[in-house]
């Protein structure tokens, strides 16, 4: 492409008038309709409601922090100087089961858009459908995996229908709430890094079409990594190009200028820090070369957006994974989403927000306000559990069996999370041979009549687990632990459990007992006092005063899964780095709080309550 006219941006940008397949409303809202411009593009600069407006964002994702918590959080925005906050839309995050649909409590995108106005943020929303942000499936809703072959990220019309069936949900919400009427919104993402993934622009174009029918007359954007391909492939002709880095800008602004000659420069994630994967190092980046780099960036009156600018948690199963490809390795990430932000996780105003306020301040207003505090936290203690229960002894009260003669992946039971266990009988007597599992998703516990043997794992292809069936039969239980959806790249399809054949040596093992097990709801649960082995949940009882944030940690503990009243942090898993889940105030309670402890392996000793993270 040669380049894209101003007159592409104005156009894609409107001024005024109503939104196709919206009502008029009320004559308030259509006097603003005629009166607002929105954000809208003049050369390189960007103007709001015809006044010049450089955008210094910072990205917050309202899923990933407790809602009665988003207030403090925007208002820690606002204070490091940023007039704008971004947000990704989890489309799995609305619609766990197809159909429905919930934007209520934490799910309330709206509120959350509305919030931040009321604290001086403007607000770009990302909807996706597919946001990658290191969460499950990318965003992508698990029920799309009912059918493995499922076409993703692209113009089929399977896929595109689905897709518009939820923007015609989640579009009519958020057109109110645009500059363009009075409200905080400023700007629309299409899709999201496209260019990293395919090259269809007639998918994009779709989206784009899709954005426009259901009201959605703001700036467009799309975003992409800085290389050629990337932008080439992942931008539409008539849409602002925005390009996503980390280091210093001046190589991804030149690229960009290539490809797109006029118009504002944004970076629209500028990598502030990283996430991290279990089994691998804690990724932090200095504040001082990350506050240069922003530096450079307003300096060149470029807008930026700080990726991420509030860190935040994989609460539940939300975690997602990458593969390495080079060495066939899957990748799930961990519970925290700290992100080395310079708002952390927990609230924190850190070194980088210090350093990344004081380059704002040179080229920007910074409120002059007193910083907020760090929020208050809870006192160190520790904790024993009194009473535990076998997983393996609890089958019944956490799932009904279904059976099927050959193995099935959780999706196709409609199963969007949790674990899931399979059941199935070896005649005999037979020789000894190994376990096999053909497309494992991701960990599986191997039991010959409820003994645990050994584990596989799919970073392991061709492990086995050697069953003996010295009599007439052995009953093999498999119990399978599935890490995060892959989020990036071309493994999307990423089904958890099991979708191929189980083996006994060089044999198919048939007629299975399957349980799903979305663990939603743990009360059925019959505790008894003492300390089982194996899979067991584990729950213990902790008194506080007022609540405040803490810190769980779990020394001797290997692998598992935590709930605080019911509420499931995370996992947990002994090789790091994260070694604390982040227990926000909202959770607890004044006196007795109840956690339980599911450890798939043998359990430790106390739980410690901590005043401080420790992410590795």
């Amino acid at each position: 492409m040669a380049g894209v006219s101003r007159r592409g941006f104005l156009g894609a940008v409107g001024v005024g008038g109503l939104a196709l397949g919206m009502s008029a409303g009320s004559n308030r809202v259509l006097a603003q309709a005629q009166t607002r411009s929105g954000l809208t593009v003049r050369g390189d600069e960007f103007l709001l409601d015809g006044e010049p407006f450089r955008i210094i964002a910072g990205e917050f994702h309202y899923f990933r922090t407790h809602p009665d918590q988003w207030r403090d959080r925007l208002v820690r925005m606002r204070a490091l100087g940023l007039n704008t906050v971004d947000t990704y839309v989890a489309w799995n995050f609305h619609e766990p089961r197809r159909g429905e649909v919930d934007f209520t409590g934490w799910r309330d995108v709206v509120r959350f858009a509305e919030l931040a106005g009321e604290v001086g943020l403007k607000v770009a929303i990302r909807p996706g459908p597919y946001v990658c942000a290191e969460w499950d499936f990318g965003g992508l809703p698990a029920w799309l995996l009912a059918d493995p072959d499922m076409p993703l990220r692209c113009d089929d019309p399977v896929y595109r229908e689905l897709v518009d069936a939820w923007f015609g949900e989640l579009l009519p919400r958020l057109a109110p709430l645009q500059a363009t009427r009075g409200g905080p919104v400023i700007a629309f993402q299409v899709e999201n890094e496209y260019g990293s993934y395919g090259n269809e622009q007639q998918h994009l174009a779709h989206l784009q079409n899709t954005l426009r029918g259901n009201g959605i007359d703001s700036l467009l954007f799309c975003s992409n990594g800085p290389s050629e391909y990337m932008l080439r492939g992942g931008n539409l002709p008539d849409v602002l190009a925005t390009v996503n880095f980390s280091g210093d800008p001046a190589e991804p602004f030149a690229a960009l200028r290539r490809y797109q000659p006029e118009g504002p420069i944004w970076c629209t994630e500028f990598w502030d820090g990283w996430f991290d994967h279990w089994g691998e190092q804690h990724h932090t980046t200095d504040p001082v070369q990350t506050a240069a780099d922003v530096a450079k960036m307003l300096a060149a009156n470029a807008s930026v957006t700080l990726y991420m600018g509030v860190g935040g948690t994989n609460f539940g199963w939300w975690a997602g994974a990458n593969h390495d490809d080079a060495n066939d390795r899957y990748q799930p990430t961990i519970t925290s989403y700290d992100y080395d932000s310079p708002i952390g996780e927990a609230g924190e105003l850190t070194e980088k927000f210090h350093r990344i306020r004081e380059a704002i301040a040179e080229h920007a207003p910074v409120p002059g306000e007193p910083l907020p505090p760090l929020p208050p936290r809870l006192a160190a203690q520790s904790v024993r559990p009194d009473a535990s229960v076998g997983l393996l002894e609890s089958l019944d009260v956490l799932s009904e069996p279904v059976r099927r003669s050959a193995p099935v992946h959780m999706e196709a039971l409609g199963q969007p999370h949790g674990l899931i266990h399979y059941r199935t009988r070896i005649q005999g007597p037979r020789e000894t041979a190994g376990i096999k599992v053909r497309g494992l998703a991701d960990r599986a516990l191997v039991f010959a009549d409820g003994e645990l043997l050994g584990v596989l794992d799919r970073n392991e292809p061709q492990g086995s687990v050697e069953v003996p069936v010295p009599g007439e039969s052995v009953q093999l239980d498999l119990l399978v632990d599935p890490g995060g959806r892959i989020n990036f790249g071309h493994r999307l399809n990423d089904p958890k459990g099991i979708n191929d054949r189980v083996l006994h040596g060089a044999q198919a093992l048939f007629g299975w007992e399957i349980r799903p097990l979305p663990l939603d709801d743990l009360t059925g649960l019959r505790f008894r006092s003492g300390t089982a082995t194996g899979p067991a949940f584990h729950r213990a009882t902790l008194r506080i005063g007022e609540p405040a944030d803490g810190f769980l940690a779990l020394p001797g503990w290997t692998k598992g899964l935590v709930w605080l009243n019911g509420f499931l942090l995370g996992r947990y898993w002994s090789i790091g780095p994260q070694r604390t889940l982040y227990a926000p105030s909202p959770l607890w309670r004044k006196g007795e709080n109840e956690l339980v402890v599911l450890e798939l392996h043998e359990p430790g000793g106390a739980l410690e309550l901590r005043a401080e993270p420790d992410l590795g």
